[in-house]
């Protein structure tokens, strides 16, 4: 071999191994797994009758259905790299619009349709989830609760209106939001499916996710605190949270790989 192509060969093999000793970018899928998959637009109708907007997301055979539900001020599009990603896992997905939200990630079409001065609270955004659950619960599966923010508080209270049909919740920095600072630490202590919480890498915020964790009966919560993490299910998406998505990401498949569905 000539010289030349001998230092041609050495460097190919240098650049190979740099390479090759990359970490996987793993939350960097998001966005290739989004541009993938897309998501059906449905309309739904909330416990209420409000008119609800969704996307929802198919698996080829599910395992189950997860209802995702957004943190204030947000909307279904804090999903849309999240989603695809659960579908890949083998999980359909169904994201909808509360009425309790507004256009961080995007329209939120349900507050666009709506009145107003239609008054309304958080709390009123659980007549909404209901409506999703019900619409989701047509497929036959399991169902899995996701929430986000006052939403991840909202959904303990809810796995007991469905407590036939939830098998499993993850959530994403909750905290006692309400007028009744004690109503999501009692729904807590009465659940009866395994549950994921975490919160952002806040002080603050790891105290309310532990008191709550707290009250769940022994053996059924996953308590998660990580060493980068941001509010809410924004923790999972590698262009707000680059630090920490990968290893939260991590985090919530290992829960969901341990559900028995």
């Amino acid at each position: 071999m000539n010289k030349a192509v001998l230092v041609a060969a050495l460097a190919l093999a240098a650049c190979q191994r740099s390479s090759n000793d990359k970490p996987a970018n793993t939350a960097g899928a998001n966005a290739a797994a989004a541009t993938e998959i897309q998501g059906r637009p449905v309309w739904l109708q909330a416990s209420d009758k409000l008119n609800v907007k969704g996307v929802y997301y198919q698996a080829d055979h599910p395992k189950a259905i997860i209802v995702l539900f957004h943190q204030a001020g947000s909307s279904k599009g804090e999903y849309a790299t999240i989603a695809p990603l659960l579908v890949e896992a083998g999980y359909s997905a169904l994201a909808i619009d509360q009425r309790a939200g507004g256009g961080m990630y995007g329209t939120n079409e349900t507050v666009e349709q709506m009145p107003k001065d239609w008054k309304h609270s958080m709390e009123d955004a659980q007549a909404d989830m209901e409506g999703a659950v019900q619409w989701a619960g047509r497929f036959g599966k399991p169902i899995i609760l996701w929430g986000s923010s006052y939403s991840a508080s909202l959904v303990i209270p809810l796995a007991h209106v469905y407590r036939d049909q939830v098998k499993a919740v993850l959530s994403f920095s909750p905290g006692e939001y309400f007028p009744d600072k004690q109503r999501i630490g009692r729904a807590a202590a009465d659940l009866q499916v395994p549950i994921f919480i975490t919160s952002a890498a806040d002080p603050d915020e790891d105290a309310k996710a532990k008191a709550i964790a707290a009250r769940v009966p022994d053996h059924l919560a996953t308590l998660y605190a990580p060493k980068a993490g941001i509010h809410g299910s924004s923790t999972l998406i590698a262009a707000k949270d680059p630090d920490g998505a990968d290893a939260n990401w991590a985090a919530v498949t290992a829960f969901l790989d341990k559900l028995s569905l």
